[in-house]
């Protein structure tokens, strides 16, 4: 019996390892600094829209949506 659960116990664990999770965090590149030294798509680094207005601010740069988000497909389940 011990045999059992011990070998059910390691297959879930198994199992659990090998199936990735879902992000649980949210993505960091929505956002792109966008400018001459940049060039296209840009600094595509920045999870909101003030974060990558805060790194422009007293540049020539922009923020624009990253194009791979922009340009995607949606998906509708």
């Amino acid at each position: 019996m011990r045999r059992t659960i011990l070998t059910l116990a390691s297959l879930a664990a198994l199992a659990a390892a090998t199936f990735p999770a879902a992000q649980a965090y949210p993505a960091n590149d929505r956002y792109c600094l966008q400018g001459r030294i940049w060039g296209y798509p840009g600094n595509c680094q920045f999870a909101s829209y003030q974060q990558c207005l805060a790194t422009a601010s007293g540049t020539s740069a922009y923020c624009g949506i990253n194009p791979r988000y922009a340009f995607s497909q949606q998906r509708y389940y």
